[in-house]
């Protein structure tokens, strides 16, 4: 009998760890899917803007995108749609190593889709060639655009002083807008390395300077994440709520990460 118990207490448990093992899967896969949509979004926008000279207020569409994509998917993954987001928000602690790398993943394949769904409506564009960059200019510019992204994600998005807010993603968005005009001429104003890889497939940058772009945002996203730490080191006890499941159930208090 003393073995019988035993062997049914096992059972039990391995049921129990089976079902917590494929709610976990679940659950990563809805944040996957999220992560892909928002992305191959922002950058569908991006692409189709870039593409059109005649279209007047690009940089306002670009960040109104990113904001009704934050607003529709945050409660579910946090709504990053940027690797450069997604480092901070890991160096923050909001985020695990093995939930962040399925959002790059995620975000990478959302941009490839992206271009080549612009490229079928609008065809590519022509980049400039790599001489004609240079390197620092747009290492400057993208790197302090990336800056206040991050800085101004974690802040409004995963500071417990500004869990419950409504504003979150209108914050995101026009911090974007903001810098969009400000250095579009310089860099483009991708402050986001899927968008970099999305625009250099749509031949509207040149693949040879995607170093310059991703350099200087992953060093932007973690220099705004350091200052973050410094800033709110009194405060970090608390859990974030940007890619908490807890979330799911607390969804008109959830505050997500872009």
């Amino acid at each position: 009998m003393l073995v019988a118990s035993d062997d049914d207490g096992a059972d039990l448990c391995a049921k129990h760890f089976t079902e917590k093992e494929i709610a976990m899967d679940a659950s990563l896969l809805r944040k996957w899917i999220v992560e892909f949509i928002g992305t191959f979004f922002l950058v569908y926008v991006v692409g189709c803007v870039s593409l059109q000279e005649h279209v007047l207020l690009g940089p306002l569409a670009i960040g109104a995108s990113l904001m009704v994509m934050i607003f529709a998917g945050g409660h579910i993954s946090g709504g990053h749609y940027n690797p450069a987001v997604t480092l901070g928000v890991w160096i923050r602690g909001a985020c695990g190593t093995v939930e962040a790398s399925f959002y790059l993943v995620a975000q990478v394949i959302g941009a490839i889709v992206a271009s080549i769904a612009v490229a079928f409506l609008l065809g590519h564009g022509s980049s400039p060639t790599a001489s004609a960059v240079s390197a620092a200019p747009v290492m400057l510019a993208e790197g302090l655009g990336t800056f206040a992204l991050v800085y101004t994600v974690l802040n409004v998005a995963t500071a417990p002083a500004t869990s419950g807010n409504s504003f979150y993603g209108l914050a995101i968005g026009f911090t974007v807008f903001a810098q969009a005009v400000a250095v579009g001429k310089i860099s483009g104003g991708a402050f986001n390395p899927a968008v970099a890889i999305g625009v250099s497939l749509l031949g509207l940058a040149n693949g040879s300077n995607l170093w310059m772009y991703w350099l200087s945002e992953f060093l932007g996203a973690g220099v705004a994440a350091v200052f973050f730490l410094v800033l709110n080191r009194e405060k970090l006890h608390e859990p974030s709520v940007a890619s908490d499941d807890k979330a799911q159930g607390q969804t008109n208090k959830s505050i997500p990460a872009m």
